[in-house]
């Protein structure tokens, strides 16, 4: 579709769910939480396809994840399970 498509040019914010994988916590030494957090991801961290992921200078330590997204394409609050 084409929200899906243009996302990186129009996306507000992504809300995700940080630690929320046991074993990668384990493996980067991270302190498991009782609950998973939430934290939000601002546009400016959008890449087109087929954009370069630019690395800041110095940085040696890098790890990759693979993400799962879900577009909600209306404006929502207080949602059921059920909706």
């Amino acid at each position: 579709s084409d929200l899906v498509k243009n996302f990186a040019l129009h996306g507000r914010k992504v809300v995700a769910i940080g630690r929320n994988y046991k074993l990668h916590a384990e493996e980067l030494q991270n302190a498991i939480p009782t609950e998973p957090f939430w934290f939000l991801k601002p546009p400016s961290a959008y890449l087109l396809p087929g954009s370069p992921i630019v690395l800041p200078q110095g940085v040696q330590n890098i790890h990759h994840e693979v993400e799962l997204g879900v577009i909600v394409g209306k404006r929502c609050k207080n949602v059921s399970e059920h909706e």
